[in-house]
């Protein structure tokens, strides 16, 4: 499997951190960026990640089970979780995930047909202090009431309009 030059010397720098035989810690870093490249955690990718750490690629897929964060399928290019936990329910957070499912026309892990967006609905994002909290990609919004996510999607739809 090709990558680019970035995420190479990215995986390189990364596994000189990390003493022989402990390689293996590398494996939820590289999956994240290489995710994050390729657009899905794809068999091909877990076969490459297990070759480059020597393990088995059963121990790469179940690193890919057990993590929220790793997906099998591409996701919208704007992924957005809301938090329902209990801060975020509380302050909101039930109502926001409907208001965006309703908004979007689409549901948990599902992606809008012109892959702009997705949705997920997650148990945390640490964020419990700023709920309702949720996560745009790598960008955390808080506070969040069903006017901001408007403003959120509407000024996303609009930037992509102007390209």
């Amino acid at each position: 499997m090709t990558f680019s030059q970035e995420l190479e010397s990215r995986f390189a720098k990364m596994l000189d951190n990390y003493p022989p035989g402990r390689q293996k810690g590398a494996v939820i870093p590289m999956l994240i960026y290489a995710q994050d490249e390729v657009g899905a955690v794809t068999p091909e990718l877990v076969q490459e990640i297990a070759k480059r750490l020597s393990v088995k690629p059963i121990e790469v897929n179940e690193v890919v089970e057990f993590y929220s964060m790793l997906h099998r399928t591409p996701l919208g290019k704007h992924h957005i979780q809301i938090c329902t936990n209990i801060s975020c329910q509380l302050t909101g957070g039930d109502e926001l995930w409907q208001h965006a499912c309703k908004k979007l026309g689409i549901g948990h892990k599902q992606v809008t047909p012109d892959g702009l967006f997705s949705l997920e609905e997650v148990e945390c994002l640490g964020a419990c202090s700023w709920a309702p909290a949720i996560q745009d990609g790598y960008e955390y919004h808080h506070h969040v009431t069903p006017e901001k996510l408007d403003k959120l999607i509407d000024d996303v739809r609009q930037a992509v309009k102007a390209q």
